[in-house]
């Protein structure tokens, strides 16, 4: 792990740097590169996709530790960086962040200096959320061992001293509260200089408890891209009103939650990505997803700015009826328009005062959002242009004064986000008051634009000249590369986990829960040097009892529960160890391995605590795989790995054996088995039959849509992200009108069987 960051256990084994293949660090060329390198939590070789031990490359290496802020380019570099990293060790006297779990007793390395005294304090955080009030806890003077005292007393020795600092350990008091706290040293030397010292002290639950009511029995709810749901009154791209009018819908038919695709943030102005996985920040919501007349000035609104509003939205009525594909852009720039108007109309002194407290709240990341969202929106052609964020960092005075000439801009921005964060709160508030008894499930996107509003104010904390990916495996033999750039683990130990926490806090402060894409990656992340191809990178490992506690700390603050997505290859004891923590998995059918390939695995194998379900976004509706349209999306783009003849047949095959085990199961009538409605029907009964607390069902199988919502490989070839909702015949498929499609009461029906049963 990286030393500059402690947690007071490691509940999950580390097989040491390498993922595999052995290597002599003592004898090897180039092993102080080597040790530099595990010293810092970078991985040397692994075992690839095939089974071969591979060595990661010294220029890998370097670049990554260079990415980390250690100098590495050079022996005489990684020579002194080495000793830098021991030196620091030694005489550092706090990590920066100390990370503890409430119920254990936990022991701290701290470092002396010879000849003085050490005492310590906690200094509790206040937190309304946990009930936890602020204080002081005196630990008293630490004992140093005989050569510190002058008393004459004996006392334990130091575990470890150099030249000139002593280690010894800080036991700190059983069940500290709840929270964000700071641990303070003083150290007094012989001659009485003080020297103050702090650490970030958190404190976490061992495990996030889910309520009873919820692991007792399992409860089944909806995944749906909110975008892609529209009614009526939706402005061409669903929006917070079109999620509440959908989870109270839902919830009338018995769902307990609706997980939705990510909210992050999107760009101002311009062309908006489509994605909702490469957000411009994960800390602030996408204002496309608000909905004009659902703000309160619109009711009280004199009658040309409500004109303006109608016409606006009557403009973009048309398209909610089009099935083709949703645009983003055309959406935006009318509701923008409508939105300004609105911003600029006055405000109740309740409405002002709550708007005022959501910008002391937010504190400084909105401002910086706000300030990035200005000056991505100026005119550059204009000579009288702001400059571009690339130009302007974050903190200088010229960021400053900006911010300071374009008041009402930067208010406009974080205008923005008060009002879609109250909007998602009550489409939470409407879900559980319809009777859902999870309501909201967000979903928190692995990374951000590399230049967007995140990469530009959290530039401290991520590291440069770096993109996440995925090495070669059997699928993408080439390795994945994500256009994201990851968070540097000894940089975030550094800033106390505060633009963790912060983006934390958002994605929870307004859902019962939230779905943590590739989970795993809080475990470890492929670093790929910008230049080079996937297959050059390497594991970069973060401290994970540190972000999965924060992740509890913050989930139990905000009274939410965790899913992680935990697909695809995962470290030994992972899964369990999240498990542990209280934070469910992620199942899905299609990945499931049986002990006999000619069998599905049997559902009463599955797990208990996770999310089960028969797809996502990533894969087919089911009724794509059922009639093969998602191989005829395949041969248009040229994405098969095989010839189309081999992967017809191997489709084929794998839905006999599917078909068979359906009727096997009396799940599925053997005269049915031609009919791919009904093969959905009887997935379904498999999939209640799971013990899962959490089922999941797409709302694309619910009214037989067969479009994917995005087909991996492609770029611009498919609009992905952009497929509205429709139906098997093509036609678009409104909320409010769901409940009366023949084909959502038909699978409705069998789901309230099965999970009645």
């Amino acid at each position: 792990m990286v030393t500059y960051l402690y947690s007071a256990r490691s509940a999950t084994p580390d097989a040491g740097n390498g993922d595999g293949a052995s290597v002599n660090e003592s004898t090897a060329k180039g092993a102080s590169l080597l040790a530099l390198a595990c010293a810092h939590g970078v991985t040397t070789d692994y075992v690839d996709w095939r089974g071969t031990p591979t060595r990661v490359p010294e220029s890998t290496l370097r670049a990554v530790l260079a990415a980390l802020g250690v100098p590495a380019e050079t022996d005489a570099q990684v020579n002194a960086s080495l000793d830098a990293h021991l030196q620091a060790s030694f005489t550092r006297p706090l990590p920066p962040t100390v990370v503890v779990r409430q119920a254990d007793p936990a022991s701290i390395p701290i470092n002396v200096p010879d000849r003085h005294r050490a005492s310590a304090a906690i200094v509790l955080g206040a937190d309304p959320a946990l009930k936890t009030q602020g204080g002081r806890i005196d630990l008293g003077p630490l004992e140093l061992g005989p050569e510190f005292e002058d008393d004459g007393a004996t006392h334990p020795s130091a575990t470890h001293h150099s030249a000139t600092h002593h280690s010894v350990t800080l036991t700190l008091p059983d069940n500290l509260p709840l929270g964000w706290h700071t641990l303070h040293l003083t150290l007094t030397s012989g001659q009485g200089a003080i020297l103050d010292t702090n650490a970030v002290l958190v404190v976490a639950p061992d495990r996030l408890q889910w309520p009873s009511a919820l692991t007792e029995d399992s409860h089944w709810g909806v995944m749906a891209q909110l975008y892609a749901a529209r009614s009526r009154r939706s402005w061409g791209v669903g929006d917070f009103a079109d999620l509440a009018t959908l989870a109270d819908t839902l919830a009338q038919d018995g769902a307990d939650f609706l997980l939705v695709n990510p909210l992050h943030a999107a760009e101002p102005s311009g062309h908006i990505t489509e994605s909702p996985y490469l957000p411009t920040s994960r800390t602030f919501l996408n204002p496309l997803y608000i909905r004009p007349q659902d703000i309160p000035e619109y009711a009280d609104a004199p009658d040309p700015v409500r004109q303006y509003i109608d016409e606006w939205a009557a403009a973009l009525a048309p398209d909610n009826a089009d099935a083709s594909v949703i645009d983003r852009d055309r959406s935006w720039n009318l509701k923008r328009q409508a939105l300004e108007l609105l911003f600029g109309l006055p405000r109740s002194s309740e409405r002002a005062s709550a708007f005022a407290a959501y910008r002391r709240n937010r504190g400084a990341a909105l401002e910086d959002f706000a300030l990035w969202c200005l000056l991505v929106d100026a005119p550059k052609p204009d000579v009288h242009a702001l400059p571009s964020p690339a130009d302007l960092p974050r903190d200088c005075f010229e960021a400053h004064r900006i911010a300071a000439a374009h008041r009402t801009q930067i208010e406009f921005y974080c205008w923005l986000q008060w009002v879609a964060s109250s909007q998602l709160a009550e489409a939470q508030r409407r879900a559980v008051q319809a009777g859902m008894a999870i309501g909201i499930v967000g979903d928190m996107a692995v990374g951000v634009h590399p230049d967007g509003a995140d990469a530009w104010r959290l530039a401290r904390v991520l590291a440069p000249g770096i993109e996440v990916g995925a090495p070669p495996d059997f699928f993408n033999q080439r390795g994945q590369r994500w256009n994201q750039p990851p968070l540097s683990p000894t940089a975030l130990a550094e800033t106390g986990y505060a633009a963790y926490r912060s983006m934390l806090r958002s994605s929870l402060s307004q859902t019962g829960g939230l779905r943590i894409d590739h989970i795993l990656g809080l475990f470890r992340l492929w670093w790929i040097p910008a230049g080079q191809p996937p297959s050059a990178g390497t594991y970069v490992r973060y401290d994970h009892e540190a972000m999965v506690s924060i992740l509890a700390l913050e989930a139990t603050r905000a009274g939410a529960v965790v899913i992680g997505e935990d697909l695809g290859l995962s470290e030994p004891g992972a899964l369990d160890y999240l498990a542990s923590r209280g934070i469910a998995g992620n199942s899905l059918t299609w990945f499931e391995e049986a002990e006999d390939a000619a069998h599905p695995a049997a559902p009463e194998s599955y797990r208990r605590f996770a999310l089960t379900m028969l797809t996502t976004h990533d894969l087919p509706p089911t009724g794509a795989y059922l009639r093969e349209s998602h191989l005829d999306l395949r041969v248009r783009y040229d994405l098969l790995d095989t010839p189309e003849v081999e992967a017809r047949a191997g489709a084929r095959a794998e839905r006999e054996v599917w078909t068979q085990y359906l009727v096997d199961r009396g799940w599925l009538n053997e005269e049915q088995r031609a009919e791919p409605d009904a093969i959905i029907e009887g997935l379904h009964r498999f999939l209640f039959a799971t013990p899962s607390i959490m089922i999941g069902v797409a709302l694309s199988d619910l009214v037989g849509e067969e479009r994917s919502e995005n087909l991996p490989g492609t770029n611009r070839e498919y609009p992905n992200w952009c497929v509205p909702l429709a139906g098997p015949d093509g036609s678009v498929r409104l909320i409010e009108d769901i409940r009366e499609d023949p084909h959502y009461r038909r699978l409705i029906a069998v789901i309230q069987e099965a999970s009645n049963s």
